[in-house]
């Protein structure tokens, strides 16, 4: 007697990012972004752009990449589908003086066209959509031939891979929706932008998560950071507790502190792509 056949659903990615969004934006995750400017940073260094370059940031949160690239003197736009992100990056830019500008936009479907772009950066926002394909295959199109893709993506191996396969044993991830740890392999970032590239350059680097205490990091972030927020706020005080317990011994599997406090390097890959 044969097997039933195994019937493959797909997701429901829109009802995936209405539960996203409101992940995304509760707590206040600007508390969290701030802390990790320097990739962005960085990021814009290794993509060496002219002035004139016209960039869009996608997924872009509170803006660490689009104030990085916005310092350079290139004309950046800001998009992200959760609206309190895009106005705690715009407050930024404001304080700054800089010239940015901002608009609503998912990165699974922008809403430009083709080759409108000298460039498309994210730092740890466009490995989070559930449509990852449709993601890509959106940055591709809208950067110009001879332009870059940059990126900023955590590696499964890392502190970050972790604590969300840490949150997963509690509170159950969207069926059938692939790891965001992918977008840190060379392995999947090579077979998805590789066609279409004329260069891939990945650089492992390390991001330190510096805090008080272990403690303190797991109260910042249960505060603060929408996913982890999220995950506390769904369990009753016996999960909250088991959740709290497991993400301290994730913590101390990485932690290289020696004197209470927490310093936790967290991989994560630096992509640039140009397109060919």
């Amino acid at each position: 007697m044969n097997a039933p056949a195994t019937v493959q659903m797909t997701p429901d990615y829109t009802a995936i990012k209405v539960k996203q969004n409101a992940a995304w934006g509760s707590g206040d995750y600007a508390k969290i972004g701030v802390t990790l400017q320097h990739t962005g940073e960085d990021l814009a260094e290794a993509m060496d752009l002219p002035c004139s370059a016209g960039v869009l940031d996608v997924a872009a949160g509170n803006g660490n990449a689009t104030l990085a690239f916005a310092r350079r003197g290139c004309g950046v736009l800001s998009t992200d589908y959760v609206d309190t992100l895009l106005a705690a990056g715009r407050k930024r830019a404001e304080a700054e003086g800089l010239d940015v500008d901002y608009q609503i936009a998912d990165v699974e479907d922008l809403p430009f066209e083709n080759a409108s772009f000298d460039a498309v950066v994210s730092t740890f926002g466009v490995m989070f959509a559930p449509n990852q394909e449709a993601a890509a295959s959106e940055m591709k199109r809208v950067c110009r031939s001879g332009g870059k893709i940059g990126m900023a993506n955590w590696t499964p191996d890392s502190f970050i891979g972790a604590l969300f396969r840490t949150l997963g044993k509690h509170v159950s991830p969207p069926t059938g929706v692939q790891s965001p740890a992918r977008w840190g392999t060379a392995e999947w970032i090579k077979s998805t932008f590789g066609p279409s590239a004329a260069k891939v350059e990945i650089e492992m680097r390390n991001y330190v998560f510096r805090y008080p205490s272990p403690k303190q990091f797991v109260d910042f972030f249960r505060t603060w950071y929408g996913p982890v927020h999220k995950a506390f706020a769904s369990l009753d005080e016996a999960g909250q507790k088991a959740l709290e317990a497991d993400i301290l011994k994730t913590i101390e599997a990485y932690d290289t502190a020696k004197n209470g406090e927490m310093r936790v390097p967290s991989e994560y890959a630096q992509i640039v792509i140009t397109k060919a």
